[in-house]
């Protein structure tokens, strides 16, 4: 069952994630920082568009690895790999890129109706 502690634990993960973009990290923090406090519903909000800029779909992630920059940034094996990941979770239906920060913060993106204070 999805519920505040689950996201809370998703947010969690994604803070972890070395590839969380630095603003998506600080707003991740805020809002466990304020979790049962008044500012919660600010820091829910600003946490909700910071992650809904920053994670990529599967699209963009089948994009990446596939370009010369992911060969540059990965190495071409690590690219290729890469790319064939995304291909098949493309194929099973998944929505977002696979990287762990994206994953974290699509599951929290489809369930933030639950973060309402």
């Amino acid at each position: 069952m999805v519920d505040k502690e689950y996201l809370r634990k998703k947010t969690e993960e994604l803070i972890a994630a070395p590839m969380c973009y630095p603003a998506l990290r600080l707003k991740a923090e805020a809002w466990l920082d304020s979790i049962g406090q008044e500012r919660e519903g600010y820091t829910i909000e600003a946490f909700m568009q910071e992650l809904a800029m920053d994670v990529h779909d599967i699209y963009d992630c089948v994009e990446f690895a596939e370009s010369d920059e992911a060969k540059s940034a990965l190495g071409e094996e690590a690219a290729k790999k890469l790319a064939e990941a995304a291909h098949e979770a493309q194929d099973k239906g998944v929505r977002y890129c696979i990287c762990p920060a994206c994953t974290a913060g699509g599951e929290i993106l489809d369930n933030r109706d639950i973060m309402t204070v």
